[in-house]
C-alpha cells in the first residue's frame, strides 16, 4: 500500500491565520522533488513560495486558485517514493507547523492533530501542542480545515488575484491582454510571467502626472505646488505625443484602451466588489487582516479624540506638506513621549520608545497597508521624502518585507486627500495613539481686530486614555500646531 501523507499549510509569518491560494506550480498527478516549489501563497504581508515537504506524487491538492486555506488545515496529500530523497525525520522545514483545528485524519473529532517538522501528522490526542492557539486576533472566533471559496477581483476587464496584479504591475504588463489559463477566466501567476517573456502585453505607458487615477495613499501628499502645470513638466519625464492623452472631444474608437492615463486598468467594478452583487463574499490577504485588526483594536483600546486646526498661514514657498506633517509629529514625541509609546492592557505596562518610527496608513484596492517609516526623528526633510516614496513604491508593487509592516511607535492617516475634516482613526494595538490629517482648507480667522483668510489643515489626535492622559495628548497636539506654524 502507497505510503500517503498528508501536508498541513504551515504558519508563513508571525502567528498569520490563514493564507490564500495564488498559483500550484506543480500539477495534481505529478512527481514533486523535496523543496522543489510546490504552491505560492498570498498572506496579508506577501506572496510566498511554500517548498514541497516530500518527494514523490502530488496526490490530492486541498483547494485550487484563490480558495483561503486556514494554517493548520490540510494543504496536499503525497504518495510518498521512497527512491527519492526525503527530509530526515527531526530536520527543520523552516516553517511552523501547527494545525489550527484541524481534525484527525481517520475521524474528524475535534482531536488535535501535530505536524512534524517534516511536514507530516506524527501525533493526535485531546492535548493542545504548545503554540497551538487559532492563531485568530479576537476571543472565541473558531477555525477549521474548511477551504473557503473565492473569485478574483474583476478589474479592467481582466481576473486576476491581488498577488497576480501586483506582479503584472511591475513586469509592466496589461492584464486585459494576457489570455487568460484559470478556471473561469481568471490570469494566473504564470500566465503574466509567460507575457512578460513574449512582450506580447506590455501596457502603455505614460508621462508622470498626467490624468488618470491617482493612487489613494493616506499619509500622503504632495507638496506645494507639485499639482501645478509647471511642476508637472518639470517632474515628467520627455514623452513623444504619441503618449499624451487625447482630449475627450477629439478620442477616436481606435484609441480607446482599457487602461488609464497613468497605465493602470480602468476600474470596472468597486474594488471589493468580487462576486455578484448582493452575494456575500469571503474576505482575504489584505482586507481579512484588516478586518481582525480593526475587531481586536475595538475589542482592547479605550479611545479619546481630540481635535484642533494647525494654522498654516506663516508658511513660505517649497513647503511639502507631507514631510512638515511628519517632523511635526517627531517633535511632539519628543515633547510628550507618552503618546509615542506600547501599552499592554493584559500586564498593564508601558514602553516609553526613545525613536521614532511612524506607521503610514496607505490606502489600496487591496486593503489599507501600514507600513513603517523607521527612525524618522533622525532624518532630514530629503530623508524624509525618500523614505515616504521608497515605502509607497513598495506597498504598491507589493514589495515590501513582511518586517516593515509591523512595529511602528505611533500612526499618521492622511484621508483628508479624498475628503473631510476631523475623524476618529483606529488605533493599532499596542500603539498608544494615531494622528490623522483632513482636507486642506482656507479658513476665516479673526486677527487684531480684523478678519484673514488662513490656509489650515484640521488634525485629529486618537489616543489610548488607558495610557495616556487628556492633559499629555493635549500638550502632544499643542506641540505639533506649534511646529506646523512655523514658516519653513
Amino acid at each position: 500500500m502507497a505510503d500517503i501523507k498528508t501536508f498541513h499549510l504551515p504558519d508563513l509569518g508571525e502567528g498569520l491565520p490563514d493564507a490564500t491560494i495564488v498559483e500550484w506550480l506543480v500539477k495534481e498527478g505529478a512527481t514533486v522533488r523535496l523543496d522543489d516549489p510546490l504552491v505560492s501563497m498570498e498572506t496579508a504581508k506577501a506572496v510566498v513560495e511554500v517548498p514541497s515537504p516530500y518527494s514523490g506524487k502530488l496526490a490530492k491538492v486541498h483547494g485550487g486558485n484563490g480558495d483561503v486555506i486556514v494554517t493548520g488545515a490540510a494543504l496536499a496529500e503525497f504518495e510518498i517514493d521512497p527512491r527519492l530523497p526525503q527530509r530526515a525525520e527531526a530536520q527543520s522545514t523552516g516553517h511552523q507547523h501547527t494545525p489550527a483545528g484541524a481534525g484527525s485524519k481517520t475521524g474528524r473529532n475535534g482531536d488535535k492533530v501535530v505536524a512534524s517538522d517534516e511536514g507530516g501528522e506524527i501525533s493526535s490526542g485531546g492535548a493542545k501542542p504548545a503554540g497551538g492557539d487559532a492563531g485568530t486576533v479576537v476571543g472565541a472566533m473558531q477555525s477549521s480545515d474548511a477551504v473557503h471559496a473565492e473569485q478574483a477581483l474583476s478589474v479592467g476587464g481582466a481576473k486576476a488575484v491581488p498577488a497576480v496584479r501586483a506582479l503584472a504591475r511591475k513586469l509592466g504588463i496589461d492584464l486585459a491582454r494576457v489570455a487568460p489559463s484559470g478556471a473561469g477566466g481568471v490570469v494566473t501567476m504564470n500566465d503574466v510571467k509567460q507575457a512578460a517573456a513574449s512582450g506580447s502585453a506590455a501596457a502603455v505607458s505614460s508621462p508622470a502626472g498626467r490624468g488618470g487615477r491617482p493612487v489613494p495613499v493616506e499619509g500622503w501628499r504632495a507638496a506645494p505646488g507639485e499639482g501645478s502645470a509647471s511642476a508637472q513638466r518639470a517632474a515628467a519625464p520627455a514623452s513623444s505625443s504619441a503618449l499624451r492623452a487625447p482630449s475627450p472631444e477629439g478620442r477616436r474608437d481606435d484609441q480607446r484602451t482599457t487602461l488609464s492615463a497613468t497605465g493602470k486598468p480602468v476600474r470596472t467594478s468597486p474594488p471589493t466588489h468580487t462576486g455578484a452583487l448582493g452575494q456575500p463574499e469571503q474576505l482575504k490577504g489584505m482586507r481579512r487582516t484588516m478586518a481582525r485588526v480593526m475587531a481586536d483594536s475595538h475589542a482592547q483600546v479605550v479611545p479619546t479624540t481630540i481635535v484642533d486646526d494647525a494654522d498654516l498661514h506663516a508658511w513660505q514657498p517649497g513647503n511639502d506638506i507631507t514631510v512638515r506633517l511628519l517632523r511635526s509629529l517627531v517633535v511632539a514625541c519628543k515633547t510628550v513621549p507618552a503618546l509615542n509609546a506600547w501599552f499592554d492592557g493584559a500586564n498593564l505596562t508601558r514602553t516609553l520608545h526613545p525613536h521614532v518610527d511612524i506607521g503610514l496608513a496607505v490606502d489600496t484596492d487591496d486593503g489599507l497597508f501600514v507600513p513603517a517609516l523607521r527612525n524618522a526623528d533622525h532624518l532630514d526633510a530629503g530623508g524624509l521624502r525618500a523614505a515616504v516614496n521608497r515605502v509607497r513604491t513598495q506597498v504598491l508593487d507589493r514589495s515590501i518585507p513582511a518586517g516593515e509592516l509591523s512595529g511602528y511607535t505611533i500612526m499618521l492617516s492622511n484621508f483628508g486627500m479624498f475628503a473631510g475634516r476631523y475623524a476618529t482613526p483606529v488605533i493599532v494595538p499596542p500603539c498608544v495613539a494615531i494622528i490623522a490629517a483632513g482636507k486642506l482648507r482656507h479658513d476665516v480667522v479673526a486677527v487684531m481686530g480684523s478678519i484673514e483668510t488662513h490656509r489650515v489643515i484640521p488634525l485629529s489626535l486618537t489616543f489610548d486614555h488607558r495610557a495616556a492622559t487628556g492633559g499629555e495628548a493635549a500638550r502632544f497636539l499643542k506641540a505639533m500646531l506649534d511646529d506646523l506654524a512655523l514658516p519653513r
